[in-house]
C-alpha cells in the first residue's frame, strides 16, 4: 500500500429530478434542490508533461549461489537519475526475497537532494509470464530513505521452487519500470490554495475508502440528503454513521486541511485492524449505500439513495416455437461490466444484453409447452440518474485457484449514449422521452496487482472541463488526458532510445487503470449538482464542528505557546490514598491523575503558592513542597523540600533545576501537615537526621494493599520505637505484632525486603520518599490458607498478573472466556486452567496459538508442546505483548500429534467417477508404503489384489510417482495435491518396446498477442505400444474417459514438448514422438487433449470480483 464553494443562488425549485418510475411516496418533502452555475476556477490550471520513463531488466545467473546477503544490479538511468536495484536473495531478515530501488549515486549527491518517482518491480515467470509477480508503489526519495522498496516480496519458498517457473536454470529474471515526477514538496503543498479541495487522510490502507468518499461528497444531491438526514446534538459520531458522515462532509467543505475518517470508520463498528485490511470499493459502495437506504427511512430524505443510483433491468426467457415468455423485473445500484475481450463501456453493453440460445442438451422447460428452444437475455427498464459502472478489472482464475486482475486496454467516453442503435438496451416497457444521455463524473483507479495496490479519483465536480485527482491528503489539477486515456490500462511503448536503429518497440503493461466509473444523466445534471450551503446543515452540527474546531484551534494556540509556560502537577496525601490499591500498585502516585496547573514560566514560586491556597485551602505559610526524583533503580520518590531561596525564583527556572530531561513539567509533593482539629498547620522543621517514610498496608486476607500515611523519623531511630504509631495508622491496636518490609523496585522485577525492627532506619538505609509496607505477624499455619501470604508474594503477584482473552480458533474474533493468569505460569500451568474451564479432562489435549499484534489475526503456527518456557513467552510478537490466546482442542494428546505427519490424500476410484479425500496421521518416520497401506483400509478397491500409487499434482499435470520407500515428513500436501489410484493391470505388464506416457487436458488462449496452454481437469497415464496410431489410441481414451461420440468427435491430440504444440493426425505412429521413457519431468512432453474444459467448476468466493486475499467488507452499526 502506498501511503500518499461556489456562491449560494437563493432561488427554489418545486420541481424534483426526473426518476423514471419512481417509488417516492407523496408524505415527504423533497429537498431545496438549487442548480448551480458553472463557476469559472480561480486557480489557473497548468499543463502536464509527459514524465520520463524506463523498464530496466537484470538477468542473475547463478542465483541460488549468491553468498552476499546484498546484491546490487547495474546502474540504469532514468530522468537524469542513477538507479539500480537492491536484492536479498535470501530476505532481509524475512523469508521472503526482499527487492528495493535504490538512489545508485546517494552518497555523492548534494545535501537536502531530493527525487520523487513511481515504480514497479518484478520477478519474471520464466513458464508463463501472466504468473509473474509485480509490485508497484512511489517513493519521495531522499538522503534519509535512498532505497525504497518491498521487504516481503514473494516467499523464497515459491521462488527457489524449481517447478514454479521464477527460477529457470538457475537464473532469475528481475524487472524495474521507473517513472520519474517532478517534485512537488509534500510538506508545503497545499490542497485548498491550489484546487480549492481537501483530501481525506489515509488510515493504513483506506485509500480505497477514501476514493469511493470523494466520489460521493461530490454528488452534492448526495451530500444534501446527507446533510438533511436527522441527527441530535446527543449523538456520537463514532456511533452513529449519518453523523460521522455529515462531520466529514461538512469538514470536507470547510476545512483548510485533509480530513481524518477515524469517526468514520468508528461508526461503521470497525476496529484499527479492519483499517489495515484493503477492501473493495464496490463491495464498500453496496455496503454503506445498504446502511444508508436503511437510516433514511421514515425521514425527509428517505428514498433518496433509490432515487439516485437505482435502475431496473428486466430478464426475459422467450420460446422460438411456440408463444411463451417469462419476464422477471430486478434493480440495480450498480453494473459490473466485463473488460475481458470488451474494447470498451459500450462492447461491454453489447455483450450485457447479448441473447443466449437455450437449445439441444439445454432446452428451456416452459409452463405448459415442456422442453422449448428459447432466447434468454437482459434488457434495461430504466437507467438511474447516476449510474455506476463497476469494471470487472479482477477476475478468478480457474487454472490457478486465484484472483488475477485484468490491465487489457478498456476505453470509456466522456459522453455515453446509452439509446445508441435505436435504444437497443432498452426493454419493450422503457419510457423512451428520457433520454439516456450521460456524462462521465468520476473515475476510480486502482494502481497495483491482486495482492494489493492504490486507489485514487479522478473527478469533475462541477463537470466542467477541469480535472482533479483525489489521492489520500493531496488534490492536484490534471488535464483530461490524464483522467481518461491514461487509465484505459493496456499497454505502453516506451520511447525509442537509439531512433536510428531498426529497434523493435519496448511495450509495457500499465498497471493504473479504470476501476469503477461514475456517470451523471444530462437531463438530471442540473438537479444533481446542485448548491449545498450552511442552511442545509443543522445547527447543533454547526455548533459541534465549530465547538471541534475552537477546540483544535485552542489546542493549536496551546502548543505554540508551550514555551512560555510551564506545567506544575502536584500530588497530595489524598491522591496517594485515593491511587494505592487501585489504580496503582507500585510506587506512590500516578501523575497523570493529580492536579496540574498551566503557569507562566516568569511567575515566581511564590505567587503560585497563592493559588495552591485559592485551590486547596491551605494558607502559604502551611505548605510545604517536595521535588520528585527519579533514582537509579527507575523507580519515582519525593527527594527533598524546596528551600525557601528556590521559592523566590520563577517557575521556569525551578523546572530546569528539578528536571535534567527536557520536559515541560514541574512535579511537586505538597505535604500539609493537620492538627489535632484536622486544620492546617505549620511543616515541623526539618533536619539531615529526619526522614520522610511513606507507609502502606497490606491485608492477605483480602489481598488489598492501601496507602495508611506518612512519618518522619530519625535516621538513627529503630522501627521498633514507632510500632505503636504504625499500629494506630494500619487501625489495630497498639501491641499489635506487625512485619515490615521495604518496597525498594519493580522494573524489571519486583524487590521488597524484610526490615530489621531492631536496627536503626540509618542502618537499613532507608531515606527521604522510601516505602514501607506493613503487616500483621501471621502465625506460621496460617500462611498455607492466604495464596498470597506476605507483602513480596503479593507485589510479585501484582507485577505478572495478566487477564488472558482465549478464543476459539475457529472463531478467532470472538473472545471465548477470560483468566486471570500470572506471566511466570509454565506452559503446563497455562494448558492445565484452560481444560478446567472447558471441562477437559486432559489438558494435553489442548493445542495454543499466539496472536499476531499487526494482523490482529493468529499465527500461521500453533505453539508446540511445552515449546515455550512461561505465558509471557506466547503473548510476546516481536516488541509487542498481547493479550489474546487461541485453542482448540484435539482429538489426540498435542506431543502425539506432534510426533506425526499429517496428509491429505485425494482417492480417485478405479471405476466409480468419484474423488474422495482422507486425512492420514502417521509417525514422521513412515514412508509412502506406510500411506499406501493405510489409505487400502478406508478406501474401496474394485478388486482385494489392487495395488495403489501416489502422485504429485500440479496445475493439472503429475510431476512425480512417489517411490514406496520415500519418507514422508518432508512431502508438502499445502502446494501440491496428492492423488492416490489404483495401478491399471495393463501398468504392471509393459513391454519391452512400450511406453508410459503423460496425457494431460488442454486449452488455448491468447493473452497480450502470445498464445498460452492451458491445462485443466485430470492427467493421466497410459501406457502405447510400438507401431499404435493415434486413431488407435484415441479408441482406449475414449473408453477410459467415457466421452460421448458428438463431444469426442471435437477434441483435437497434439504432442507437447515443453510448451509447444505438434498436432498429431489420426494415421501418426505416437510411439514414435515419445522417444524417452523416464518421462516424469515436470515441463517434458505429453500427449494433449485439445477441448473446451466443461467440467463444473468448483465453488469459490461468491463475489468472484473480489480479490481472494480480502475478507468481505462489513459495517457493524
Amino acid at each position: 500500500m502506498t501511503v500518499m464553494t461556489p456562491a449560494p443562488v437563493d432561488q427554489q425549485e418545486d420541481e424534483e429530478m426526473l426518476v423514471p418510475q419512481s417509488d417516492l411516496t407523496d408524505n415527504h418533502q423533497p429537498m431545496e434542490v438549487v442548480a448551480q452555475p458553472e463557476t469559472a476556477n480561480t486557480v489557473e490550471n497548468q499543463p502536464v508533461e509527459d514524465p520520463p520513463s524506463s523498464r530496466f531488466t537484470w538477468r542473475i545467473e547463478n542465483f541460488s549461489r549468491l553468498n552476499a546477503k546484498k546484491h546490487y544490479s547495474e546502474v540504469f538511468i532514468v530522468g537524469g537519475y542513477k538507479w539500480r536495484i537492491l536484492l536479498f536473495p535470501k530476505g532481509n531478515n524475512v523469508d521472503h526475497l526482499s527487492m528495493y530501488l535504490d538512489v545508485a549515486d546517494s552518497a555523492s549527491l548534494p545535501y537536502g537532494w531530493s527525487r520523487y518517482a513511481q515504480f514497479s518491480l518484478a520477478v519474471v515467470n520464466q513458464i508463463h509470464n501472466k504468473y509473474s509477480i509485480r509490485k508497484d508503489t512511489q517513493h519521495q526519495f531522499n538522503a534519509r530513505e535512498s532505497d525504497w522498496g518491498f521487504t516481503s516480496f514473494m516467499p523464497l519458498g515459491e521462488l527457489y521452487d524449481p517447478c514454479r517457473g521464477y527460477l529457470v536454470n538457475d537464473t532469475l529474471i528481475v524487472e524495474a519500470e521507473v517513472v520519474v515526477r517532478r517534485i512537488v514538496d509534500y510538506w508545503t503543498y497545499d490542497s485548498k490554495k491550489e484546487t480549492g479541495y481537501v483530501g481525506l487522510k489515509n488510515q493504513g490502507a483506506t485509500c480505497y475508502m477514501n476514493s469511493l468518499l470523494q466520489t460521493l461528497y461530490h454528488i452534492p444531491y448526495f451530500r444534501k440528503a446527507v446533510y438533511h438526514m436527522p441527527t441530535t446534538e446527543n449523538d456520537m459520531p463514532s456511533g452513529s454513521i449519518p453523523l460521522a458522515l455529515q462531520s466529514l462532509f461538512y469538514k470536507l467543505q470547510y476545512s483548510d486541511n485533509s480530513v481524518a475518517t477515524k469517526e468514520l470508520t468508528k461508526s461503521f463498528g470497525w476496529d484499527t485492524h479492519d483499517s489495515f485490511m484493503q477492501h473493495d470499493v464496490q463491495e464498500l459502495n453496496r455496503v454503506l449505500c445498504e446502511k444508508l437506504e436503511d437510516k433514511m427511512k421514515g425521514t425527509v430524505v428517505e428514498g433518496t439513495i433509490q432515487q439516485l443510483f437505482e435502475g431496473h433491468h428486466m430478464n426475459y426467457i422467450e420460446c422460438i416455437n411456440v408463444d411463451y415468455k417469462s419476464t422477471r423485473k430486478e434493480s440495480f445500484y450498480d453494473l459490473q461490466l466485463d473488460v475481458k475481450g470488451c474494447h470498451d463501456v459500450y462492447a461491454s453493453f453489447d455483450k450485457y444484453v447479448e441473447v443466449e440460445r437455450l437449445e439441444g442438451d439445454n432446452k428451456y422447460h416452459a409452463e405448459q409447452y415442456g422442453l422449448q428452444d428459447a432466447k434468454k437475455g437482459v434488457l434495461f427498464i430504466d437507467f438511474p440518474p447516476v449510474l455506476q459502472l463497476q469494471l470487472k478489472r479482477f477476475e478468478y482464475d480457474f487454472m490457478r485457484d486465484t484472483m488475477v486482475k485484468i490491465n487489457d486496454r478498456y476505453e470509456f467516453p466522456l459522453q455515453l449514449d446509452l439509446d445508441r442503435d435505436g435504444g437497443k438496451y432498452l426493454s419493450p416497457d422503457a419510457d423512451r422521452r428520457v433520454r439516456n444521455l450521460y456524462t462521465l463524473h468520476s473515475v476510480l483507479v486502482h494502481s497495483g496487482g491482486v495482492h494489493g495496490g492504490h486507489y485514487y479519483a479522478f473527478i469533475r465536480p462541477t463537470l466542467s472541463d477541469q480535472w482533479y485527482k483525489f489521492d489520500d491528503e493531496r488534490v492536484t489539477k490534471e488535464d483530461m488526458k490524464r483522467a481518461l486515456e491514461e487509465q484505459y490500462g493496456g499497454e505502453e511503448e516506451l520511447p525509442q532510445t537509439n531512433p536510428g536503429f531498426n529497434n523493435t518497440p519496448f511495450k509495457f503493461t500499465k498497471y493504473s487503470n479504470a476501476y469503477m466509473l461514475v456517470y451523471i444523466r444530462e437531463s438530471d445534471k442540473d438537479k444533481i449538482i446542485c448548491n449545498v450551503d450552511e442552511k442545509d446543515i443543522a445547527e447543533h452540527l454547526r455548533e459541534r464542528l465549530k465547538k471541534e474546531q475552537e477546540e483544535k484551534e485552542h489546542k493549536k494556540k496551546e502548543k505554540a505557546e508551550a514555551h512560555l509556560y510551564t506545567i506544575i502537577k502536584v500530588a497530595r496525601d489524598d491522591d496517594l490514598a485515593d491511587q494505592i490499591g487501585k489504580d496503582i500498585y507500585f510506587d506512590l502516585v500516578d501523575h497523570d491523575k493529580v492536579r496540574s496547573f498551566r503557569i507562566q514560566k516568569q511567575i515566581t514560586f511564590n505567587v503560585f503558592k497563592e493559588e495552591i491556597a485559592k485551590e486547596f485551602g491551605v494558607p502559604v505559610q502551611f505548605q510545604r513542597f517536595w521535588l520528585w526524583a527519579k533514582r537509579q533503580n527507575h523507580t519515582y520518590r519525593p527527594n527533598r523540600p524546596l528551600t525557601p531561596l528556590e521559592e523566590t525564583q520563577s517557575v521556569g527556572t525551578l523546572r530546569e533545576v528539578s528536571n535534567k530531561v527536557h520536559n515541560a513539567e514541574l512535579k511537586l509533593f505538597l505535604e500539609v501537615e493537620l492538627g489535632l482539629d484536622l486544620r492546617p498547620i505549620a511543616p515541623p522543621d526539618k533536619t539531615k537526621e529526619d526522614i520522610l517514610l511513606f507507609f502502606k498496608h497490606y491485608d492477605p486476607e483480602k489481598e488489598e494493599l492501601r496507602f495508611v500515611g506518612r512519618m518522619f523519623v530519625k535516621s538513627t531511630g529503630k522501627p521498633i520505637e514507632i510500632l505503636s504509631k504504625l499500629n494506630k495508622m494500619a487501625g489495630y491496636a497498639p501491641d499489635e505484632e506487625i512485619n515490615l518490609y521495604e518496597e525498594i523496585k519493580f522494573e524489571p522485577s519486583v524487590m521488597c525486603e524484610p526490615i530489621d525492627k531492631k536496627i536503626t532506619f540509618r542502618a537499613s538505609q532507608l531515606e527521604d520518599g522510601d516505602i514501607v509496607c506493613l503487616q500483621k505477624s501471621a502465625p506460621v499455619e496460617s500462611i498455607e490458607q492466604f495464596r498470597y501470604p506476605d507483602v513480596p508474594s503479593f507485589l510479585e503477584y501484582v507485577h505478572n498478573r495478566q487477564i488472558v482473552h482465549f478464543r476459539s480458533l475457529e472463531k478467532p474474533k470472538e473472545d471465548d472466556f477470560c483468566l486471570e493468569m500470572s506471566r511466570l505460569y509454565t506452559y503446563d500451568d497455562v494448558v492445565e486452567r484452560v481444560a478446567q474451564q472447558l471441562g477437559l479432562s486432559d489438558p494435553s489435549k489442548i493445542r495454543l496459538t499466539s496472536h499476531n499484534c499487526y494482523s490482529q489475526q493468529p499465527k500461521p503456527q500453533p505453539i508446540k508442546y511445552r515449546g515455550v518456557d512461561h505465558l509471557s513467552d506466547m503473548l510476546v510478537h516481536y516488541n509487542q505483548t498481547s493479550d489474546i490466546l487461541y485453542y482448540e482442542v484435539l482429538d489426540i494428546p498435542l506431543p502425539e500429534l506432534q510426533g506425526l505427519k499429517t496428509l491429505k490424500v485425494a482417492f480417485h476410484h478405479a471405476t466409480k467417477d468419484e474423488v474422495v479425500i482422507h486425512t492420514i496421521r502417521l509417525p514422521k518416520q513412515s514412508t509412502v508404503g506406510d500411506v499406501i497401506n493405510d489409505l487400502k483400509t478406508k478406501v474401496e478397491l474394485s478388486h482385494p489384489d489392487a495395488e495403489l500409487r501416489l502422485l504429485e499434482v500440479f496445475y493439472h499435470k503429475i510431476y512425480k510417482i512417489f517411490p514406496p520407500s520415500e519418507k514422508i515428513e518432508n512431502i508438502n500436501d499445502q502446494y501440491w495435491t496428492l492423488r492416490a489410484e489404483e495401478i491399471p493391470e495393463e501398468e504392471k505388464n509393459l513391454g519391452p518396446n512400450d511406453r508410459l506416457i503423460h496425457v494431460y487436458h488442454f486449452t488455448k488462449e491468447t493473452a497480450q498477442n502470445q498464445m498460452q496452454i492451458l491445462n485443466f481437469g485430470e492427467p493421466f497415464f497410459l501406457v502405447i505400444h510400438e507401431g499404435e496410431t493415434l486413431a488407435e489410441i484415441k479408441i482406449r481414451i475414449q473408453k477410459k474417459l467415457q466421452v460421448p461420440d458428438e463431444d469426442f468427435a471435437k477434441w483435437k491430440f497434439a504432442f507437447l514438448s515443453l510448451g509447444r504444440p505438434e498436432y498429431l493426425q489420426d494415421s501418426d505412429i505416437v510411439s514414435s514422438r515419445f522417444q524417452r521413457r523416464d518421462v516424469y519431468g515436470a515441463w517434458e512432453q505429453y500427449l494433449g487433449l485439445e477441448h473446451s474444459d466443461n467440467a463444473p467448476k468448483r465453488s469459490y468466493a461468491a463475489n468472484q470480483n473480489r480479490h481472494t486475499f480480502e475478507k468481505p467488507v462489513k459495517i457493524y452499526n
